[in-house]
């Protein structure tokens, strides 16, 4: 693997740890806010020294506790795009972005300046300051600097948090772009579920400076290894559980069995749902099918919606009393809600067994 990190670094809230090898895809690295992401951006950088471990890039050594290698920063071939991008203040998108060429002949110099300003679109920007600059041209112009460095690997510091809505889907077009064409081990930290899902082909979930899970990110949603992790990529429906047999478990906050998909090698503890996998049936007869498996009698206790989706928080088998909490947590596009809103309660909602997923001891 182009990049290999296994380090350790005492902070004051916990001791950093992460281990992970990374290729030519991008490696999205998620987690809440003090997790430990930025800090293990830094320390491959360079810009941060870990207290023990590891760190190669393309077979080079950059930092090895044990053998005294320390590879300054300058000298790592590596470029961090900070959350604030941070543009030299008095310097034009050109000079901005040739900052780091320096080393280079003058005619190299403004080729590669001139290519990254089209590749970026940054065309007709080059002589703007970047007060002059909108968040989204700053962006492009700080990752035009990144790039025309040619590193082998790019690090991307929550590339997008301090954007609006409309800038962020367009440059995280221009993200998925360049991530494509770019050869180098590229990682994108975010707390963002699902900017790590659509920019990231692997995932490394942080939680308190410990690697929660790695791998493909399609493993890691549809089968967290964890309730920890599910937490921390959006699952928000949990029970207390234990299984029954091979393929059934007992939900004890839910008050139902329920038949599930996931092979239980394990004794269960715990089992979830996200709140887009529970279905709202249109109708329900009480024939014995693998449609009614998993299908429950539930009452609205509260809604709250955003401009395209409704979050209902609903009471399983029975209405809700005065302070009653919801047992469950479903979100469905307005569409689909306009469909049964006004159906006559109870409404029923199928857990369908390929979306339950069940966490051992």
């Amino acid at each position: 693997m182009p990049l290999e990190v296994q380090i350790e670094k005492r902070l004051q809230a916990y001791t950093l740890s992460v281990a992970f090898a990374t290729g030519a895809k991008p490696l999205a690295v998620l987690g809440p806010s003090g997790a430990g992401k930025t800090m293990t951006l830094r320390c491959i950088a360079g810009l941060e020294r870990p207290d023990s471990g590891r760190i190669a890039l393309n077979d080079r050594v950059l930092f090895d506790s044990a053998k005294n290698i320390n590879v300054p920063s300058r000298d790592r071939h590596i470029a961090l795009l900070f959350q604030n991008y941070a543009l030299f203040p008095h310097l034009t998108v050109a000079e901005n972005i040739a900052f780091g060429l320096d080393r280079l002949a003058p005619y190299e110099r403004l080729t590669r300046t001139r290519d990254q300003i089209t590749t970026l679109h940054l065309d007709g920007l080059e002589n703007r300051l970047p007060r002059e600059l909108s968040g989204g041209e700053q962006q492009r112009t700080a990752l035009a600097r990144a790039l025309a460095t040619n590193p082998e690997a790019l690090l991307l510091d929550e590339p997008l948090s301090a954007l609006d809505t409309h800038l962020r889907s367009q440059i995280e077009q221009q993200l998925l772009d360049t991530l494509s064409q770019y050869r180098g081990a590229a990682l994108l930290v975010t707390h963002n579920i699902e900017e790590a899902y659509r920019l990231g082909n692997d995932l490394l979930v942080l939680s308190r400076g410990q690697s929660a899970a790695f791998g493909p990110k399609e493993e890691i949603f549809r089968h967290p290894p964890t309730a920890e992790v599910a937490r921390l990529t959006g699952c928000k429906n949990f029970s207390p559980a234990r299984s029954l047999s091979t393929n059934e478990i007992e939900a004890t906050n839910w008050r139902c069995q329920l038949r599930v998909t996931q092979k239980i090698a394990k004794p269960v503890t715990q089992a979830g749902i996200r709140a887009h996998q529970i279905d709202f049936l249109e109708s329900h007869t009480a024939t014995p099918s693998d449609a009614n498996e998993n299908v429950f009698p539930c009452w609205p206790t509260s809604t709250s919606e955003t401009p395209f989706r409704i979050t209902l928080y609903l009471k399983l088998h029975k209405p809700p009393t005065t302070n009653d909490p919801p047992d469950l947590q479903a979100e469905v596009f307005k569409e689909k809600y306009q469909q049964f809103k006004d159906a006559p309660l109870p409404w029923h909602v199928r857990l369908a067994p390929e979306s339950l997923i069940v966490f051992p001891e």
